[in-house]
């Protein structure tokens, strides 16, 4: 199941976001996970939308984990209302080691 949320603008518009498992490349291990955002009139439109590109099994189960609003803005500047990166990991015990965030990218980029 997906772990996200959604966040209601003040023109009345949503944008939803959604933590999915990525598509494991070639000699993959592990689980990686993908945060999605959907920029949408509703959620169920934000939903179809992403069905209609294939992502067949997506549900939107509660607001667990509303998109942050540096998310917001990413989403609402970008062309298409939906893009993705890789999840950020779980925080780890060594803070020295910090990466970057990774880029927001379109979604054609995962599907392809």
């Amino acid at each position: 199941m997906a772990a996200g949320g959604f966040v209601r603008m003040p023109g009345g518009s949503v944008v939803v976001a959604l933590s999915l498992p990525a598509p494991l490349p070639a000699g993959g291990q592990g689980e990686q996970r993908v945060r999605v955002l959907v920029h949408a009139k509703n959620r169920a439109r934000a939903l179809t939308r992403l069905r209609n590109l294939g992502l067949r099994a997506v549900y939107l189960r509660g607001n667990a984990a509303p998109p942050t609003p540096d998310e917001i803005t990413a989403v609402l500047h970008h062309p298409d209302g939906l893009i993705w990166r890789a999840a950020a990991p779980a925080p780890s015990a060594d803070l020295t080691v910090s990466r970057p965030p990774e880029l927001w990218r379109p979604i054609r980029a995962l599907l392809a």
